[in-house]
């Protein structure tokens, strides 16, 4: 089965997690509405429910990248999927479930462009 996945952070081209990506197609750049609050975990990211908008891309995957990818994301304990719309249909991404530990927001959205 094919998914539609919005990442926003390591999995991103360019960042640490990408390689989970390798095999799957990417479909195109998105700004979410504003909805979220980006913060900096220090290695990685964290996306929950706020009033900002987030930048990414998403990625048509294959269920054994969507596993592999849970497991990276420690679903369901660290994150928790969730869908979101995007240009391109409807598509999974996570959200961070424990927000007492969020202490540097990225204001801009962007991981990429975090300072």
């Amino acid at each position: 089965m094919q998914h539609l996945l919005f990442v926003y952070g390591t999995l991103r081209k360019g960042e640490s997690n990408q390689e989970f990506l390798v095999n799957s197609e990417f479909l195109g750049r998105h700004e979410t509405l504003p909805q979220y609050s980006l913060y900096d975990l220090g290695s990685h990211p964290a996306v929950i429910e706020g009033h900002s908008s987030i930048q990414g891309e998403v990625y048509l995957i294959d269920d054994e990248t969507l596993a592999r990818i849970d497991v990276l994301e420690d679903v369901p304990v660290e994150y928790r999927r969730e869908r979101i719309d995007t240009p391109f249909g409807e598509a999974w991404f996570y959200m961070y479930q424990d927000s007492s530990q969020l202490d540097v927001l990225v204001s801009s959205g962007d991981w990429c462009q975090r300072v």
